[in-house]
């Protein structure tokens, strides 16, 4: 439930210096008839020890405001109260002022001298013009009656130029905004002790200032232990539930630990090395992480030995180390140029699986990988991979004696592999794979499994292994057994499992997970059941007022006979009899677009002012089997294009409450690359939006910090110098005389991963082709915009492209951004 945050103490008087004049008597303006009353709250008068103040000012009733309590504490009313004139006191009213788009409005106040007007906790005057971006806005005024004062209850109202758009919410009910994604209380990820009786909840709490407070909260088989907040960087010892951080001491760094059960705190090392350490299952080992700096070049006149050398950092690398508790030694476990990774310890301590990484940029793929166990007793390396580029990562079996290992189709030597012949696998469709260290075997796991895998973990209480995966436009996640190979998907009430862990006993598991409605909840799982029970919903409260539309899924078959699969969402009070603009979102890439309730494009925001919105998983998206998403590759977004294109076509055919000439389209890397390229191929959208998308494919390739390596997924084994049909022929900037559609570009001027410079010169070409555009560009920002009021100035300005182009409205857009000389 929203909650008031009229904090009189913190806010200064605003004194009019005479009433607005009755709304009656002023054209345009409209009356508040019903806000919330407030039961006037008493305040006494100050003891006038002098008659002035140390300033030399005397005494300003006004001030009395400050004193006065916040509105959630005050007692509403239906009418307003009667005024007892012999008292001081103050008095309040509420009421909500909704506008689903943009506008400017003054509001009026009628019958009081003293009073503290607030909108959405800021300060403000009557008559004052204000510029309301669309949302519930909650309006308050307090105003303040000494005695001798005669005038009754204040009148309020509001005067715009465009009344249709404000109206007086009297519901209950809000919208849902931008500040509903951006600040709030949410769960963002879990970790369950080894014991399984305790668990970790890591959380994040944005405020409307931007600022943001990460905490830790633990939680036992009765709820939330202790009441208090523990550190974000908390984490479980291996085998004991005690949970471990660091803190510099008296004596240098400390590692301390506190026991779950009874609170106490402990030191168990000081003098700590600085760095990153894993504790290993002996409780007695650290593993550390020791980074060694490579040869540092001029600052001003400097050479790059290879691509990846434009990345700061990359010529630092690390290696392992065994740091011993009890006697402070710390001995090197790895030495050399190649990097090393720590990737598992088994139960025992006495083994490390490791990654080495290098270079190779003469073949596909162009960095390698070898996973090895390094035997601590005997040091001794087992190599179980050598330089293979399509594995990920690799965990232990409990009792060490198998490895899962997740990676590609075309890792391992493609025994995973079963796209038709000639195809390339995507690259990011990852499969899971089993070694047996006892005859040196792989199996491969999910050769005919369709979802994606992501996160593993094997347990070691009942020895499964569990593992989330994309699966169509949800994250699910599965149970497999080792020794039969098969997978069971584990029902849950979430469409999108986010965090999960297993404990080392018992069956208690706990998960965080959200779906296309509601936002992220913190979960127990008896894994003997699959039962799941809600520990934490961080956001009810907040979101307890707010009105959606619905959602639905939605899939059609395309002209090549596949189903594409897709949902919608609805602007709340939809009416089937209205004609509504569409927005269409999607990636193109090579990740499904999920059913996330916060993202990029929060698509329940877009739906509260007014469209409907389309999302679809167009052909190369993995989660949809190993054939599906190998349409990625070397397609340059050919068949990607033509799904869009179709669904959009026929989701209108479908559903005639969709005004075809009103659609637009948005997406955002390889889908703002998709945006630009669409336009050159159909004139079906009215507005299209590209954020931080790639205009030529050649240029991306070689000035994109990942250009070259992500080609080696979007275009296996092919290059600029082979195929132009797909590098140039598809790149939108060769093509941008095809295209009519009003095209906003978005970047933000620090993105390393497409470089700004994609942006600017396919504006160049529309701008010299005299086509509608508009470039706008956020400083100091990377390839998300994650600056809070950077975030929000960015939306504000999707939303009036969309309002200028698709609802006739561009008052938005020319407050954002008036006009310049000669434009």
């Amino acid at each position: 439930m929203e909650k008031p945050i009229f904090i009189a103490a913190a806010l200064a008087v605003a004194v009019g210096s005479s009433a607005v004049a009755a709304a009656a008597a002023v054209p345009d303006t409209v009356a508040v008839e019903t806000p919330v009353y407030y039961v006037p709250t008493a305040v006494a008068m100050p003891v006038m020890v002098d008659s002035t103040d140390v300033s030399a000012k005397s005494f300003d009733a006004g001030s009395l405001l400050r004193s006065m309590p916040r509105l959630d504490a005050m007692a509403p009313v239906v009418d307003a109260p009667a005024r007892d004139a012999s008292k001081a006191e103050v008095g309040a009213l509420s009421f909500r002022l909704e506008n689903r788009s943009f506008g400017k409005v003054r509001l009026t106040v009628e019958g009081a001298d003293r009073y503290l007007l607030t909108v959405d906790g800021r300060k403000t005057a009557a008559g004052e013009e204000l510029q309301l971006s669309p949302a519930t806005h909650r309006v308050e005024l307090a105003w303040l009656r000494v005695p001798g004062d005669t005038a009754g209850v204040p009148k309020v109202g509001y005067v715009t130029a465009t009344p249709e758009r404000f109206s007086v919410r009297n519901d209950g009910k809000r919208m849902y905004t931008l500040e509903d994604v951006l600040s709030g209380r949410r769960v963002r990820s879990v970790s369950v002790a080894p014991s399984g009786q305790y668990l970790l909840s890591r959380y994040e709490e944005a405020r409307p200032d931007g600022t943001v407070e990460r905490y830790s909260l633990l939680s036992g088989p009765k709820g939330f232990v202790r009441g208090r907040r523990e550190r974000a960087d908390v984490a479980w010892m291996p085998v004991t539930d005690r949970y471990y951080y660091t803190a510099e001491g008296t004596t240098g760094r400390e590692l301390r630990a506190v026991d779950a059960a009874s609170g106490e705190e402990s030191i168990l090392a000081t003098g700590l090395p600085q760095g990153y350490f894993t504790i290993a299952p002996d409780e007695r080992t650290l593993i550390f992480y020791v980074a060694e700096e490579g040869h540092k070049e001029n600052p001003d006149v400097y050479r790059i030995s290879e691509p990846e050398d434009r990345q700061p950092g990359w010529r630092t690398r690390h290696q392992l180390a065994a740091y011993d508790l009890a006697t402070g030694i710390m001995r090197p476990l790895t030495f050399g140029h190649t990097a090393a990774q720590l990737l598992d310890i088994s139960g025992d301590s006495r083994e490390l699986l490791v990654r080495l990484s290098r270079s190779r940029l003469e073949k596909r793929p162009t960095t390698v990988s070898t996973i090895a166990i390094l035997n601590l007793d005997d040091m001794s390396l087992d190599t179980i991979v050598a330089d293979d580029g399509f594995i990920g990562t690799a965990i232990f079996s409990p009792d060490a004696s198998q490895v899962a290992i997740t990676g590609s189709p075309e890792a391992l030597g493609g025994i995973g592999n079963c796209v038709p012949q000639g195809r390339v696998p995507s690259m990011v469709d990852n499969q899971l794979y089993v070694y047996s260290r006892g005859d040196r075997s792989f199996r491969a796991m999910t050769r005919d499994f369709d979802p994606s895998v992501e996160s593993v973990e094997w347990s070691r209480a009942d020895g499964k292994v569990y593992f989330t995966a994309e699966n169509r436009d949800m994250k699910s996640l599965y149970r497999m057994d080792p020794k039969s190979g098969r997978i069971a998907m584990i029902a849950l009430p979430e469409e999108m499992i986010g965090s999960f862990s297993v404990p080392a006993k018992g069956a208690m598991a706990a998960f965080t997970g959200h779906g296309a409605q509601n936002p992220d909840r913190l979960y127990r799982l008896d894994l003997r059941k699959d039962a799941a029970s809600l520990l934490d919903e961080p956001m009810a409260e907040r979101l307890a007022d707010v009105e959606l539309g619905e959602f639905h899924p939605w899939s059609f078959v395309n002209s090549r006979g596949d189903s594409i699969h897709g949902r919608y969402y609805l602007p709340p009070s939809f009416d089937p009899s209205r004609k509504y603009p569409m927005i269409v979102n999607y990636y193109g890439g090579c990740s499904p677009t999920g059913r996330d309730f916060e993202s990029r494009y929060p698509h329940n925001a877009y739906t509260q002012l007014g469209y409907v919105v389309y999302v679809l998983n167009p052909s190369g998206a993995a989660g949809f089997g190993q054939e599906f998403s190998s349409r990625h590759v070397n397609t340059a977004g050919q068949g990607v294009a033509e799904d869009i294109i179709e669904g959009t076509k026929k989701f209108c055919g479908e559903h005639p409450w969709v005004d075809s000439s009103k659609i637009g389209c948005i997406g955002a890397s390889y889908g703002g690359f998709m945006t630009q390229y669409l336009q050159t191929v159909t004139d079906i959208f009215a507005a299209a939006i590209s954020h931080a998308g790639i205009s030529d494919h050649t240029s991306y390739w070689g000035e994109g910090y990942w250009g070259y390596s992500y080609s080696e997924v979007s275009m296996g084994g092919s290059y600029p110098w082979t195929r132009k049909d797909l590098y140039v022929d598809q790149s939108p900037l060769f093509r941008a005389d095809k295209i009519h559609t009003p095209l906003l570009f978005l970047h933000g001027d620090k993105d390393v991963n497409v470089p700004v410079g994609e942006s600017i010169q396919m504006f160049t070409a529309l701008k010299l082709l005299g086509r509608p555009t508009a470039f706008v560009a956020v400083k100091d920002q990377d390839h998300h915009i994650l600056d809070y009021d950077k975030r929000r100035r960015w939306q504000d300005t999707i939303f009036a492209w969309f309002a200028r182009w698709l609802q006739d409205d561009p008052e938005w857009w020319d407050t954002l951004y008036p006009a310049v000389p000669g434009e």
